[in-house]
């Protein structure tokens, strides 16, 4: 692994400790947290309908775009339930990339782009480097 991809993933843990502590800080319930940390892996069911679908659906519940508006609507408006439930996501999400699981390509469930993921990532890379 090269540094750089080191210094991202801990970006990432970073992202995802603080989203953890704000959290905790809040005193939401650890059993919502624990209900909802892996809700947004549902949109995997979108590979149902074939590996575009199943990117657009992954990668619609797997950007920060959504839970950072959701975090301010939450707080603009006091809803502790929404702020909670944005905390969540964004957890999820940076525990995601911090384990190298990046927003999916069109061609495959295991191509992302931070790169290939799963088993046949390094005989992939090579055939695609040779």
């Amino acid at each position: 692994m090269r540094p750089v991809d080191l210094i991202v993933r801990f970006e990432w843990v970073t992202v995802a400790a603080l989203a953890i502590v704000c959290y905790a800080i809040s005193g939401f319930s650890w059993w919502l947290f624990a209900l909802l940390i892996l809700a947004p892996d549902l949109s995997m069911l979108g590979y149902l309908a074939g590996p575009s679908v199943g990117a657009v659906t992954y990668n619609a519940l797997h950007i920060l775009i959504a839970p950072l508006v959701l975090l301010l609507a939450g707080a603009l408006l006091a809803g502790p339930i929404t702020t909670a439930v944005a905390l969540i996501w964004i957890a999820h999400i940076a525990i995601d990339r911090a384990l190298g699981y990046g927003l999916k390509l069109p061609t495959g469930f295991q191509d992302t782009h931070l790169g290939r993921i799963g088993r046949d990532r390094n005989s992939k890379a090579s055939e695609l480097s040779s």
